[in-house]
């Protein structure tokens, strides 16, 4: 496998159909496709309750996000959804008067963010790129970002969170959705313990065989380290966190916590 590496970048597969990033970013279109829940829009009605103010987001698969997180007036906060497509949160910031930002690298969630702001007349800034590269954005222009799980979806996590600083406006609030990745260690049954971590494919090819890529991605294990303590890293003080787990299956039924969310502050 050719590698190329940069320091403290991704280790990307280079070959005749990009990185694995660009590969991801196909298979989550096709997920978009087949009616994956991260890929579905909210309904109109959703839309209308948030303009009322009764608002409900996620970072993480089941538990919503506190209201105390975001500022008591988001009228005119400058918002970035970071890997947040799919027109699930932008269209509720939104609708509380926010100023919104969205960027992903799937072409189909960029697609779905642009379908729900035609539909329910708002503006909202589109931007498909890579967040494992640097943000095409100014130094302090954002005052929220918002960053649903999707660090499983890269190698390296602190690059990001340095961009997430950078980005921010002094003040500004990062609130992120992360998994543990204790989901890698086990089973597809959820019973057995079966691997090691870090959990990463492309040194180890065989954690993801070809044949499964469509169902899963490519998926890499974080640390508590690289989520957490590389928030604190890039620079900002942690506000709040809280733990959250599948939604489903064995884990969740034994109530085993599989993700965070974090509050920081630049």
């Amino acid at each position: 496998m050719d590698m190329e590496r940069r320091d403290g970048e991704d280790t990307q597969e280079v070959g005749e159909e990009g990185s694995y990033t660009d590969l991801n970013a196909r298979i989550v279109d096709q997920w978009v496709e087949d009616g994956w829940e991260w890929g579905t829009p909210i309904s109109h009605e959703r839309y209308l309750a948030a303009l009322s103010g009764d608002w409900s987001m996620l970072l993480t698969p089941t538990r919503e996000v506190p209201h105390s997180w975001l500022p008591d007036d988001m009228r005119g906060v400058r918002v970035l959804g970071l890997a947040s497509g799919g027109g699930q949160q932008m269209p509720q910031f939104a609708a509380m008067g926010a100023e919104c930002t969205v960027l992903d690298y799937s072409e189909r969630q960029i697609a779905s963010e642009r379908m729900v702001a035609e539909r329910e007349g708002y503006e909202i800034r589109c931007v498909r790129a890579d967040m494992t590269r640097p943000l095409p954005f100014d130094d302090g222009e954002f005052d929220l970002i918002f960053h649903p799980v999707s660090n499983c979806y890269i190698e390296k996590v602190l690059p990001v969170w340095r961009e997430c600083f950078r980005v921010l406006s002094p003040g500004g609030r990062l609130l992120a959705g992360l998994d543990n990745g204790f989901n890698y260690v086990v089973d597809d049954d959820e019973e057995r313990i079966i691997r090691g971590l870090p959990f990463n494919p492309l040194r180890d090819p065989s954690l993801i065989p070809a044949e499964s890529l469509p169902e899963w991605g490519m998926q890499f294990s974080h640390t508590l380290d690289e989520q957490i303590r590389g928030q604190i890293q890039a620079g900002f003080h942690l506000v709040d966190l809280y733990e959250d787990t599948n939604g489903e299956g064995r884990l969740h039924e034994l109530g085993i916590p599989t993700f965070w969310a974090t509050y920081a502050q630049k």
